[in-house]
Protein backbone atom coordinates (compact mmCIF):
# COMPACT_ATOMS: atom_id res chain seq x y z
CA UNK A 1 0.00 0.00 0.00
CA UNK A 2 1.05 3.62 -0.44
CA UNK A 3 4.09 4.81 1.45
CA UNK A 4 4.00 8.58 1.72
CA UNK A 5 7.03 9.82 3.64
CA UNK A 6 7.45 13.03 1.69
CA UNK A 7 6.90 15.31 4.69
CA UNK A 8 9.27 18.23 5.07
CA UNK A 9 11.91 17.91 7.81
CA UNK A 10 10.89 19.61 11.04
CA UNK A 11 13.07 22.59 11.82
CA UNK A 12 13.24 25.16 14.60
CA UNK A 13 12.84 28.86 13.91
CA UNK A 14 16.58 29.15 13.39
CA UNK A 15 16.49 26.54 10.62
CA UNK A 16 18.13 23.69 12.51
CA UNK A 17 16.59 20.28 11.86
CA UNK A 18 14.91 18.47 14.77
CA UNK A 19 15.20 14.71 15.20
CA UNK A 20 13.49 13.86 18.50
CA UNK A 21 11.11 15.01 21.22
CA UNK A 22 14.22 15.79 23.21
CA UNK A 23 15.25 18.27 20.50
CA UNK A 24 11.81 19.89 20.57
CA UNK A 25 11.75 20.01 24.37
CA UNK A 26 14.94 22.10 24.38
CA UNK A 27 13.24 24.87 22.42
CA UNK A 28 11.81 28.05 24.00
CA UNK A 29 8.37 27.41 25.47
CA UNK A 30 6.35 29.29 22.86
CA UNK A 31 8.09 27.56 19.95
CA UNK A 32 7.84 24.15 21.57
CA UNK A 33 4.17 24.54 22.38
CA UNK A 34 3.36 25.69 18.84
CA UNK A 35 4.85 22.48 17.46
CA UNK A 36 2.94 20.28 19.87
CA UNK A 37 -0.35 22.13 19.38
CA UNK A 38 -0.09 21.15 15.71
CA UNK A 39 -1.05 17.64 16.86
CA UNK A 40 -4.56 18.82 17.79
CA UNK A 41 -7.26 18.36 15.12
CA UNK A 42 -9.01 21.48 13.89
CA UNK A 43 -12.34 20.23 15.17
CA UNK A 44 -10.93 19.93 18.68
CA UNK A 45 -9.31 23.36 18.49
CA UNK A 46 -12.69 24.80 17.49
CA UNK A 47 -14.31 23.17 20.53
CA UNK A 48 -11.59 24.62 22.77
CA UNK A 49 -12.02 28.09 21.30
CA UNK A 50 -15.81 27.97 21.63
CA UNK A 51 -15.73 26.82 25.24
CA UNK A 52 -12.81 28.92 26.43
CA UNK A 53 -10.87 25.74 27.07
CA UNK A 54 -7.26 25.16 27.96
CA UNK A 55 -4.37 23.29 26.35
CA UNK A 56 -1.60 22.04 28.64
CA UNK A 57 1.76 21.02 27.22
CA UNK A 58 4.02 19.02 29.53
CA UNK A 59 7.36 18.54 27.79
CA UNK A 60 10.28 18.90 30.21
CA UNK A 61 13.65 19.85 28.82
CA UNK A 62 16.03 16.92 28.96
CA UNK A 63 13.33 14.29 28.50
CA UNK A 64 12.08 12.49 25.39
CA UNK A 65 8.46 12.83 26.52
CA UNK A 66 5.29 14.78 25.79
CA UNK A 67 1.97 14.92 27.59
CA UNK A 68 -0.67 17.01 25.84
CA UNK A 69 -3.91 17.62 27.74
CA UNK A 70 -6.86 19.54 26.34
CA UNK A 71 -10.05 20.66 28.06
CA UNK A 72 -12.85 22.17 26.02
CA UNK A 73 -13.92 24.20 29.05
CA UNK A 74 -11.91 25.06 32.18
CA UNK A 75 -14.69 23.53 34.30
CA UNK A 76 -14.73 20.14 32.57
CA UNK A 77 -14.27 17.25 34.98
CA UNK A 78 -12.32 15.25 32.41
CA UNK A 79 -10.09 16.33 29.53
CA UNK A 80 -11.38 15.84 26.01
CA UNK A 81 -7.92 14.84 24.81
CA UNK A 82 -4.95 13.25 26.54
CA UNK A 83 -1.83 12.23 24.66
CA UNK A 84 1.39 10.70 25.94
CA UNK A 85 4.29 10.34 23.51
CA UNK A 86 7.87 9.30 23.97
CA UNK A 87 10.55 8.48 21.45
CA UNK A 88 13.15 5.75 21.60
CA UNK A 89 16.86 5.67 20.94
CA UNK A 90 16.04 3.42 17.99
CA UNK A 91 14.31 6.26 16.14
CA UNK A 92 10.72 5.20 16.82
CA UNK A 93 7.83 7.19 18.25
CA UNK A 94 5.89 5.46 21.02
CA UNK A 95 2.23 6.35 21.25
CA UNK A 96 2.01 5.52 24.94
CA UNK A 97 -1.53 6.71 25.58
CA UNK A 98 -4.26 8.55 23.76
CA UNK A 99 -7.87 9.15 24.70
CA UNK A 100 -10.35 11.45 22.98
CA UNK A 101 -13.70 11.75 24.75
CA UNK A 102 -16.78 13.94 24.65
CA UNK A 103 -16.71 15.96 27.91
CA UNK A 104 -20.45 16.70 27.57
CA UNK A 105 -21.46 13.02 27.40
CA UNK A 106 -22.68 11.04 30.43
CA UNK A 107 -19.86 9.72 32.61
CA UNK A 108 -19.51 6.11 33.71
CA UNK A 109 -17.21 5.66 36.71
CA UNK A 110 -15.56 2.46 35.48
CA UNK A 111 -12.18 3.96 36.43
CA UNK A 112 -13.05 4.30 40.14
CA UNK A 113 -13.35 1.75 42.91
CA UNK A 114 -16.11 1.70 45.54
CA UNK A 115 -14.28 4.44 47.51
CA UNK A 116 -13.85 6.70 44.50
CA UNK A 117 -10.17 5.92 44.00
CA UNK A 118 -8.58 5.37 40.60
CA UNK A 119 -8.49 1.65 39.89
CA UNK A 120 -5.75 1.95 37.23
CA UNK A 121 -7.71 0.52 34.31
CA UNK A 122 -9.43 -2.04 36.56
CA UNK A 123 -6.14 -3.59 37.66
CA UNK A 124 -6.93 -2.66 41.28
CA UNK A 125 -10.53 -3.83 41.18
CA UNK A 126 -13.56 -3.43 38.98
CA UNK A 127 -16.64 -1.25 39.36
CA UNK A 128 -19.12 -3.84 38.09
CA UNK A 129 -22.35 -1.78 38.28
CA UNK A 130 -20.74 1.04 36.30
CA UNK A 131 -19.22 -1.40 33.83
CA UNK A 132 -22.66 -2.87 33.13
CA UNK A 133 -24.09 0.61 32.62
CA UNK A 134 -21.24 1.57 30.31
CA UNK A 135 -21.52 -1.62 28.27
CA UNK A 136 -25.27 -1.22 27.86
CA UNK A 137 -24.65 2.36 26.66
CA UNK A 138 -22.30 1.05 23.97
CA UNK A 139 -19.01 2.00 25.60
CA UNK A 140 -15.96 -0.23 25.57
CA UNK A 141 -13.92 -1.42 28.60
CA UNK A 142 -12.17 1.42 30.50
CA UNK A 143 -14.15 4.03 28.54
CA UNK A 144 -15.69 6.62 30.88
CA UNK A 145 -17.43 8.71 28.20
CA UNK A 146 -18.28 8.17 24.57
CA UNK A 147 -15.58 9.19 22.14
CA UNK A 148 -15.49 12.10 19.72
CA UNK A 149 -14.54 9.87 16.76
CA UNK A 150 -11.51 12.04 16.16
CA UNK A 151 -8.58 9.60 16.11
CA UNK A 152 -8.72 9.46 12.33
CA UNK A 153 -8.17 13.24 12.28
CA UNK A 154 -5.36 13.06 14.84
CA UNK A 155 -3.31 10.22 13.34
CA UNK A 156 -2.25 12.05 10.13
CA UNK A 157 -1.05 14.96 12.30
CA UNK A 158 1.00 12.57 14.39
CA UNK A 159 2.40 10.91 11.26
CA UNK A 160 3.41 14.32 9.91
CA UNK A 161 5.29 15.14 13.11
CA UNK A 162 6.97 11.74 13.25
CA UNK A 163 8.01 11.90 9.59
CA UNK A 164 9.25 15.45 10.09
CA UNK A 165 11.59 14.13 12.77
CA UNK A 166 12.96 11.61 10.30
CA UNK A 167 11.29 8.60 11.93
CA UNK A 168 9.55 5.78 10.08
CA UNK A 169 7.59 3.96 12.80
CA UNK A 170 4.93 4.63 15.42
CA UNK A 171 4.69 1.88 18.06
CA UNK A 172 1.96 1.35 20.63
CA UNK A 173 0.50 -1.12 23.10
CA UNK A 174 -3.29 -1.47 22.86
CA UNK A 175 -4.80 -1.75 26.33
CA UNK A 176 -7.85 -3.73 25.23
CA UNK A 177 -9.03 -6.01 22.43
CA UNK A 178 -11.16 -3.28 20.89
CA UNK A 179 -8.15 -0.93 20.88
CA UNK A 180 -6.21 -3.47 18.85
CA UNK A 181 -9.04 -3.91 16.34
CA UNK A 182 -9.42 -0.14 16.06
CA UNK A 183 -5.70 0.31 15.41
CA UNK A 184 -5.91 -2.34 12.68
CA UNK A 185 -8.46 -0.15 10.94
CA UNK A 186 -6.00 2.74 10.97
CA UNK A 187 -3.27 0.67 9.32
CA UNK A 188 -1.29 -0.80 12.21
CA UNK A 189 0.34 -4.24 12.15
CA UNK A 190 1.60 -6.38 15.01
CA UNK A 191 5.06 -6.66 16.49
CA UNK A 192 3.71 -9.18 19.00
CA UNK A 193 0.17 -10.46 19.28
CA UNK A 194 -1.13 -11.22 15.78
CA UNK A 195 -1.30 -14.94 16.51
CA UNK A 196 -3.15 -14.20 19.77
CA UNK A 197 -5.67 -12.06 17.87
CA UNK A 198 -6.19 -14.83 15.34
CA UNK A 199 -6.62 -17.37 18.13
CA UNK A 200 -9.21 -15.12 19.77
CA UNK A 201 -11.13 -14.93 16.49
CA UNK A 202 -11.04 -18.72 16.19
CA UNK A 203 -12.04 -19.09 19.84
CA UNK A 204 -15.16 -16.97 19.36
CA UNK A 205 -16.19 -18.82 16.19
CA UNK A 206 -19.16 -21.19 16.63
CA UNK A 207 -17.98 -24.20 18.61
CA UNK A 208 -14.77 -22.46 19.74
CA UNK A 209 -13.60 -22.48 23.35
CA UNK A 210 -14.49 -18.81 23.95
CA UNK A 211 -17.81 -19.20 22.14
CA UNK A 212 -18.75 -22.00 24.55
CA UNK A 213 -17.89 -19.82 27.53
CA UNK A 214 -20.49 -17.23 26.52
CA UNK A 215 -22.94 -18.96 28.84
CA UNK A 216 -24.68 -16.00 30.48
CA UNK A 217 -22.86 -16.57 33.76
CA UNK A 218 -22.13 -12.82 33.94
CA UNK A 219 -23.57 -9.82 32.08
CA UNK A 220 -20.34 -9.74 30.08
CA UNK A 221 -20.66 -13.33 28.81
CA UNK A 222 -24.01 -13.35 27.12
CA UNK A 223 -24.57 -15.55 24.08
CA UNK A 224 -24.21 -13.54 20.90
CA UNK A 225 -21.44 -11.29 22.20
CA UNK A 226 -18.98 -13.08 19.93
CA UNK A 227 -20.45 -11.27 16.93
CA UNK A 228 -19.19 -7.77 17.76
CA UNK A 229 -16.00 -6.06 18.83
CA UNK A 230 -17.93 -4.56 21.76
CA UNK A 231 -19.14 -7.94 22.99
CA UNK A 232 -15.82 -9.70 22.58
CA UNK A 233 -13.92 -6.91 24.28
CA UNK A 234 -16.15 -6.95 27.35
CA UNK A 235 -15.97 -10.74 27.57
CA UNK A 236 -12.17 -10.58 27.42
CA UNK A 237 -12.17 -7.79 30.01
CA UNK A 238 -14.29 -10.12 32.18
CA UNK A 239 -11.57 -12.77 32.08
CA UNK A 240 -13.05 -15.20 29.59
CA UNK A 241 -9.61 -16.14 28.30
CA UNK A 242 -7.28 -18.45 30.20
CA UNK A 243 -4.71 -15.66 30.47
CA UNK A 244 -5.19 -11.91 30.95
CA UNK A 245 -4.99 -9.57 27.98
CA UNK A 246 -1.34 -8.53 27.86
CA UNK A 247 1.82 -8.14 25.80
CA UNK A 248 0.28 -7.03 22.50
CA UNK A 249 2.53 -4.61 20.62
CA UNK A 250 1.68 -2.90 17.35
CA UNK A 251 3.35 -0.56 14.89
CA UNK A 252 2.52 1.72 11.99
CA UNK A 253 4.92 2.54 9.20
CA UNK A 254 4.49 6.17 8.18
CA UNK A 255 2.36 6.41 5.05
CA UNK A 256 1.55 2.68 5.00
CA UNK A 257 -1.75 0.93 5.75
CA UNK A 258 -0.87 -2.65 6.69
CA UNK A 259 -4.30 -4.04 5.78
CA UNK A 260 -4.53 -6.33 8.82
CA UNK A 261 -7.98 -7.52 9.90
CA UNK A 262 -8.12 -10.22 12.57
CA UNK A 263 -11.93 -10.05 12.92
CA UNK A 264 -13.11 -10.04 9.31
CA UNK A 265 -16.66 -11.29 9.91
CA UNK A 266 -17.68 -8.90 12.68
CA UNK A 267 -20.97 -7.07 12.79
CA UNK A 268 -20.43 -3.57 11.45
Amino acid sequence: MANDTSHEPLRDLGGSQLFSLNDINRLPSAEKEAIYRSLLPERLLSMVAKGGGVIEVIAPEGLRFLRLVTRCSPDDQDPAFILDLCDTHHGQMELSYCTIADPTAPRYDVDLDEKGRNNLFATLGRNLPEEVRAMEAGLFPNQTRRGLRMFGEFLPLLERLVAGLGMQLIVAEPLTYDNAIRYEGYGFDYVVGKRLMQEIDAGFAPGGVLFRRLDGSTPFRRPGMEKSVLGRSWAIHDGIMDEPWDDVRIYKTIGVHAGVDTFPHRER
